[in-house]
């Protein structure tokens, strides 16, 4: 026969294969690890970017009436400033903790530090919470006004003012059930171990 046209027939072993197989248990840990870094992601989206748009929100207008230029700005109203102040401490926190929910999904069985992010965690939302409240209080009277105070509304005159503030409000409200969702997921990570 011809040994150019001969091909070379090799041995398979199977001692030399390594098949590598993942518990289901250690799966679904994981897997429940990284949805919660997704979560908390996805919230530092929602609150720093709320807390830029409101703290970047400011408008001017000319009376006609008066000819007086009237300004309105986030920081004139406390609650607002309030909001600011929440949202960007929280999303802070959110940056900080991405690493260690990073180390979560590597380590499965780190229990102490998954307990101090779920109490943490769990102040940021009602900060959170309490801040985006305070704020849409102002934001409806900013609409609506109050005809018994005989406080009129302002977003006739400031309407770019108006759906600034009103927009860094629903990212708010989108954080704070992103951080819910955080909870959520570390509560039941904490109650596989």
């Amino acid at each position: 026969m011809d040994e150019a046209n001969q091909t070379e027939v090799g041995e398979t072993s199977t001692a030399s294969r390594k098949v590598i197989t993942l518990e289901p248990k250690l799966v679904i840990k994981k897997g429940i690890s990284t949805l919660g870094f997704v979560f908390r992601l996805f919230a530092v989206f929602g609150t720093i970017g709320s807390a830029l748009a409101m703290g970047t929100t400011q408008e001017s207008v000319v009376s006609l009436t008066q000819l007086v230029l009237l300004k309105a700005k986030y920081s004139d109203l406390p609650t607002l400033m309030f909001f600011v102040v929440a949202n960007a401490v929280a999303g802070g926190y959110l940056v900080l903790s991405l690493p260690v929910s990073i180390f979560h999904i590597i380590s499965t069985k780190a229990k102490t530090s998954r307990i101090i992010l779920l109490a943490i965690d769990t102040v940021m939302l009602a900060l959170v919470s309490c801040g985006a409240s305070a704020a849409t209080a102002t934001v409806y009277l900013a609409h609506e006004g109050n005809t018994t105070a005989n406080w009129p509304p302002i977003c006739q005159q400031f309407g770019g003012f108006c759906e600034r503030i009103s927009g860094s409000l629903i990212g708010s409200f989108c954080g704070v059930i992103l951080l819910m969702l955080v909870v959520i997921n570390s509560g039941i990570s904490l109650s596989r171990h």
